[in-house]
């Protein structure tokens, strides 16, 4: 762009070619094909006058679980049908305000709730490299969309692992950025206190560009950080050499497949080659990692998801005698089976008989978990382990026994049960060709050095 040999309007063609060509793999939910196109026009016009943004020539998606003002938002679910967003969420109007360009709303996991996106209400996203697999969840569609060439940077929400693992199934990068590094205003809420905005991209470059533009205080969300946003960009370049404790579980567990195993070892070599010292831990907690989270997680999703009842927005029951059975009726036609199980699940761990026998516990034992990662980065710069225990698996291959999926989130949950920062690369891939992530994990607020390492890794 710079030499002029492409401007922003030829980029935009290019990006909707990829994404009516790739129109099957259902990544996206909606196209704004005039919109960018028109925007594109405005953006190569400041870039002429030498007055654009950070993030002129950026073409975005969004995942659709983020506001976008007159566009519609449905968290890929019936409950919110024909809903148009009425303002934009703070990450959103900062990549506008930067000259990014918004190509489009990706399909997702149904309020975010999955680990493979086939939970959508507008049907399953497939794999690029092989359509038969699943792209991982929830955000499987932002991933998609930059894995396919459809966009350059794509938000996504990770709430257990929903950027890292499609990241990873995907051969992309995705980061989730500690929490309150990133306002959640404009996000809908899937679980309050783990939910994160996080982002995919092809390069760490363009991961660090992006969260540099959208990090930061934001008055209207009273969680996020007051600390200032590093020029993430400026410091990717070090040869540093680290303290980098690796997962024991992630190389000796039976759970893990064996090219995944193969090549973490493979990378834990590598950078012991590279002149890193490397240390395995264990995590002695982390059996309870995953109970820990889905008492946790539904238990706010079942107050979260509340405000859906059919009265102010979104879909109303046609077949109802009061306002009871309007209520139920449109909650039980506009949620799917997900959906309605974790709120269920939700509902149950806070009532009075079980409160403190599970939600209680739960809190306590994630206090614990966190003070075991907070010894770790005591002495350690990084821990690393693999994204995912298996790389992507066929479509359907969980239908029957969802606690089996529910197991793939292992390695990503623990990272939002303490809020700290992850990050997942693509290291190889096993002998069908799929994808295999390696996940960094850093302590709080250590972004600009997991991004850092990351291209050392990378390179």
């Amino acid at each position: 762009m710079t030499s002029g040999a492409i401007n922003c309007e030829k980029l935009v063609h290019h990006y909707l070619e990829n994404i009516n060509k790739n129109a099957h793999l259902n990544a996206f939910l909606e196209v704004y094909a005039d919109e960018a196109l028109a925007r594109a026009k405005e953006i190569d016009a400041k870039i002429a006058a030498g007055n654009a943004g950070k993030l002129a020539g950026m073409v975005v998606a969004l995942k659709d679980v983020l506001s976008h003002e007159n566009h519609g938002l449905q968290a890929a679910s019936k409950i919110l049908d024909k809903f148009v967003a009425q303002y934009n969420a703070t990450a959103v109007q900062r990549l506008i305000d930067e000259d990014a360009i918004i190509i489009g709303r990706n399909n997702c996991d149904e309020f975010a709730m999955g680990s493979s996106n086939e939970n959508s209400a507008f049907g399953v996203v497939k794999n690029a490299i092989d359509e038969h697999r699943v792209p991982g969840g929830s955000s499987g569609g932002s991933a998609v969309a930059v894995q396919a060439n459809m966009c350059l940077v794509s938000l996504g929400s990770d709430t257990g692992g929903s950027v890292r693992q499609p990241a990873s199934f995907c051969g992309i990068v995705g980061l989730k950025p500690t929490y309150s590094r990133i306002s959640r205003w404009g996000l809908v809420a899937y679980a309050s206190s783990f939910d994160c905005i996080g982002i995919f991209g092809n390069s760490i470059h363009d991961v660090a560009l992006t969260l540099e533009v959208i990090a930061g205080n934001d008055e209207k969300d009273s969680t996020v950080s007051q600390k200032p946003v590093p020029n993430y960009v400026s410091h990717l370049k070090s040869d540093k050499k680290h303290k980098i404790a690796y997962l024991k579980e992630g190389i000796e567990s039976n759970g893990v497949e064996e090219d995944v195993k193969n090549t973490t070892i493979a990378q834990i070599e590598t950078l012991k080659a590279q002149g890193h010292t490397l240390t395995a831990v264990e995590l002695p907690l982390l059996e309870y990692a995953l109970p820990i989270y889905y008492i946790l997680t539904t238990a706010e999703a079942s107050s979260n998801l509340s405000r859906f009842d059919g009265v102010r927005y979104g879909h109303r029951s046609g077949s109802t005698s009061d306002l009871m059975s309007m209520y139920k009726k449109s909650r039980a036609e506009g949620f799917g089976k997900e959906v309605k199980k974790r709120i269920m699940l939700g509902t149950y761990v806070l009532s009075a008989s079980y409160f403190d026998a599970y939600f209680t516990k739960a809190q306590k034992v994630r206090r614990l978990i966190k003070d075991s990662f907070d010894k770790i980065f005591e002495e350690y710069d990084f821990l690393i382990l693999p994204a995912s225990p298996m790389t992507a698996w066929e479509i359907d291959t969980f239908s029957d026994d969802p606690l089996a999926m529910y197991l793939a989130d292992i390695f990503t949950v623990t990272a939002n049960i303490v809020g700290i920062p992850g990050i997942s690369i693509p290291i190889g891939t096993d002998k069908k060709g799929l994808p295999i992530g390696l996940q960094i994990l850093a302590g709080d607020f250590k972004e600009q050095e997991l991004l850092t390492f990351s291209s050392q890794v990378l390179i």
